[in-house]
This record gives structure tokens, C-alpha cells and sequence, in this order.
């Protein structure tokens, strides 16, 4: 049982660590889809970083260090290169067998780089903006009624060199080509330009990974009377909305991690080059109650305006089931876990009764005393008889019996002591148990009275 727990525990708790995404990712990709309209937006973001290390200096060192460079280009349809780049992502979504194209876009792009003492830094992202028409696969119709939705142009990739004025934008060497002719050249042909080399617009793991595997939502808050009154977007009022989403770990997905490459390479000295590209998340929102499905070797979803009454399920694969399921199986085992635990010390404690000492042999006495008129409550506690006293004796009692024992007193002396408080009319009490003072007759001990003598004082 124990081990089970264990591993359970481990597994959980690797799930949910293992969730934290990052804050940059490779491709990006956010889309609403509106199955009554004939186009909906679109906007899909690529990034990447490249590090050129130089710790032991050289030829690179001396051109990169203190080198700082920041490029950016924006350009829309019907620029001409614009309209290139749309074709080429459009001939790319041909070949994934959908039927839908981008009718129009801007894309944004930018690099910066940056030399430091030791390594340089290029930061490379292209925004693009666009609209996708020709989804619709069929309207309502059928015995479902359902409207079948294109959902196979998820692969937004590019594959060779593309301009955006004048600016090669999706191969990053580009940059250094640009900037630096000199540092290009003596690139060519090591490990460092192979890498340098590779498309920045690229979504094929965002199409690899099938629908079936991303996480669904289902979202009736465009129906709910109640929120209209904080304001919705105007997209979704009156209607409910199914959300797919991936680029989280989890059990269907797997482990998401970064794609970082590093290699070295000689020219003078020995270099290294990185590549750090996170891993791609994606979003598809549809306006409706979508379930997905293949045409063929297209991915599609079939579309309701509501849910079927009998849907409670808000993600694919019941798999926040399992996790609520999973979580309240892991605290009832620690609950029978720590029953176990309490009814064993239990009855390993049974029988054992009072450890201490039994009160009835204890008797209170006060040890304070009045002074002008005020009375405290302060009290002790001491053993009727002195039976097993050096069980329960204290180490002060310990300490102070190690010490050398105090002289005899003489009778002069406890007449002397107790002599001084003659005058206060009370009778004896050599063990000082009340609020009376010793006087002149008492055969007391002598620090007995020079302490009470003191308080009286």
C-alpha cells in the first residue's frame, strides 16, 4: 500500500509541475471560428532565440562583442510580398488536404540582436494577422443537423526564404548575411549555419497533434442571462462556444518541453552555438457546440448551436474526471493511512496509565506574602511525604545538594534571628506556611527568620 501511494504521489506531482509553461513559445496560434460567417480571424505568432557563444574570444568574439542591432518590418495585403507569403501558406494548407485558405494578412517582423562579452543573442518573432474563408463543409443539414467545420489548415508553415521589404524574414542566418557579410562567410558550411538555417515558420506540430488529444471546453456563457449584464464580446452573445486547446503537459499530450539544440564549431577557435524554441500551444474557439471528427483524412467538427442535454463532460477523455477521481482516492489512502497510524500508538500506549506523579500525594502551600496590605496568589506544589523522592527531585535540588552542609545553629543564634520581628504579636511558624512572622520564642532556624525578616522589610 505504501509504495503505491508513493508512486501515485510522485506521478501527481510531476503532472502538475510539469504543467508550468513557459513565456515564450515556437508558434503560437489563436483562432474564433464562426460557422455562420464565411470568414473568421486568425493570428498565429513564431519565435525563436539563437545564442552564439565566444567565452575564449576570437574572430567572432571581435565582431559580435558590443555589436547591438534591431530590425523590424510590417507589411499587408495587397503588398506584393505579403501576397507571397500568403500563397506560400496557402499552397501549404493545399497539401494537408483542407480546403480552406488565408484570404488576406499583415505579418509583423522583428530581430534584435545583441553581442555581450561572452555570447551573443539573436531574437527572431514573426506575427501574422490574417482571415480564413472556405471552412463551411457543408451547413446544417443531415439527420444531426450539424455544420461540418474545416479544422486541417492548422499547419501555417513555410519552408524556403520569403521577403517582407526587402528583409529576408524566415531563414534567422539571414540577419548575419544582412549585417555581417564577413562573419556570414566564415559561417558557411559548420554546424553553427545548418542550425542557423532552419525555418522560423513552422506549426507542424501544432497539425500533428490530433484533436482528439487537445483539451475541449465547453463555454454556455454566451447564453446565461446573468453575465449579459457584465458585458461579452460581441461574438459570443447568445451563444455558447467550444474551445480547444493544446501545448500543456498532461496525460494526453505527454511532457512538453522546450526544443533546445546546442553544437560547436571551429573556425580560429571553438564556438557554440543554441537554439532555444519552446514548445507550440495552440487555441481554436468555435462558436457552437463542436465535436470533432475525420472526413476522410481531414480533421473536421460538427457543429450545434446547443449541447445535447444529456453532455456533462467539460473535457475529452473524462480527464478532469480522473484527476478529481485520482485526488480523492489519494486522501482517502491518507486517511486510512493516518487511522492506521493513531490506532497502532494506541494501542501501544494502552495499559501504560499515569507516568507522573499521582496528585493525591501533592499538597498546595502559598509562598507569598503581604505587603502593605496586598496578597498575591502564588502557591507550589509539594510531596506529602518523601517517599521516591529521588525520582521526581529536581536538578536545582540536585545542585544545591553538592554543595558543603550549612553550619549547626546554635540556640543564641535562632533567638537572634527571630528576635528581630518580635514586635509583630504573631505566633510561631518556622515552616512559613501562612502570613506569620517568627518572634523572640521560637527555636527557629536562623535563615529561616533572616528571610522572612527580609520581606517583612
Amino acid at each position: 500500500m505504501s509504495y503505491k501511494l508513493v508512486l501515485f504521489t510522485i506521478l501527481l506531482t510531476g503532472l502538475l509541475t510539469v504543467g508550468i509553461t513557459h513565456s515564450a513559445y515556437g508558434a503560437q496560434l489563436d483562432a474564433l471560428i464562426d460557422p455562420d460567417k464565411e470568414t473568421s480571424k486568425f493570428k498565429i505568432t513564431y519565435q525563436r532565440t539563437s545564442i552564439i557563444e565566444y567565452e575564449h574570444g576570437g574572430q567572432i568574439a571581435d565582431i559580435l562583442r558590443g555589436k547591438s542591432l534591431n530590425i523590424t518590418e510590417v507589411a499587408g495585403t495587397p503588398n506584393s510580398d505579403a501576397v507571397s507569403l500568403r500563397n506560400a501558406i496557402n499552397q501549404k494548407i493545399v497539401s494537408d488536404q483542407s480546403g480552406t485558405q488565408i484570404r488576406d494578412l499583415t505579418v509583423e517582423y522583428s530581430s534584435i540582436l545583441i553581442g555581450r562579452q561572452s555570447s551573443a543573442t539573436i531574437d527572431y518573432k514573426i506575427t501574422i494577422n490574417g482571415t480564413l474563408e472556405g471552412y463551411n463543409i457543408a451547413a446544417e443539414g443531415g439527420a444531426t443537423g450539424q455544420k461540418l467545420i474545416d479544422l486541417g489548415w492548422r499547419g501555417m508553415s513555410v519552408t524556403g526564404p520569403h521577403m517582407i521589404n526587402g528583409v529576408e524574414i524566415n531563414i534567422p542566418i539571414s540577419v548575419i548575411q544582412m549585417n555581417e557579410p564577413e562573419l556570414y562567410e566564415q559561417l558557411q558550411g559548420t554546424p553553427a549555419a545548418e542550425l542557423l538555417s532552419q525555418p522560423l515558420i513552422n506549426a507542424e506540430a501544432i497539425r500533428d497533434l490530433k484533436l482528439p488529444k487537445w483539451h475541449f471546453l465547453f463555454d454556455p456563457t454566451g447564453i446565461n442571462q446573468d453575465a449579459l449584464q457584465f458585458g461579452l464580446a460581441d461574438e459570443i452573445q447568445g451563444f455558447v462556444v467550444s474551445i480547444y486547446t493544446m501545448g500543456e503537459s498532461s496525460l494526453r499530450e505527454g511532457r512538453q518541453v522546450e526544443k533546445d539544440i546546442e553544437q560547436e564549431f571551429t573556425i580560429d577557435k571553438t564556438y557554440g552555438i543554441r537554439t532555444v524554441q519552446y514548445s507550440d500551444i495552440g487555441s481554436i474557439a468555435i462558436i457552437g457546440f463542436a465535436v470533432d471528427d475525420n472526413l476522410g483524412d481531414i480533421e473536421i467538427a460538427g457543429v450545434t448551436d446547443r449541447a445535447p442535454e444529456s453532455y456533462q463532460n467539460t473535457a475529452t477523455g473524462d480527464f478532469p474526471v480522473a484527476i478529481i477521481y485520482g485526488m480523492a482516492g489519494l486522501a482517502a489512502v491518507g486517511g486510512v493511512a493516518f487511522f492506521v497510524f493513531s490506532n497502532r500508538q494506541l494501542k501501544k500506549d494502552a495499559g501504560q496509565g499515569q507516568t507522573g506523579i499521582d496528585p493525591s500525594r501533592l499538597r498546595g502551600y502559598q509562598t507569598s506574602a503581604s505587603s502593605g496590605g496586598y496578597q498575591t496568589n502564588r502557591g507550589e506544589a509539594q510531596l506529602i511525604d518523601g517517599t521516591d523522592y529521588e525520582q521526581t527531585r529536581s536538578v536545582y535540588d540536585q545542585s544545591s545538594q553538592q554543595q558543603s552542609p550549612p553550619p549547626a545553629i546554635t540556640s543564641s543564634e535562632a533567638s537572634c534571628g527571630c528576635a528581630a520581628s518580635a514586635d509583630s504579636g504573631n505566633e510561631c511558624d518556622c515552616e512559613m506556611q501562612g502570613q506569620c512572622f517568627c518572634d523572640g520564642t521560637c527555636d527557629c532556624n536562623s535563615n529561616t527568620c533572616k528571610e522572612a525578616v527580609k520581606e517583612m522589610r
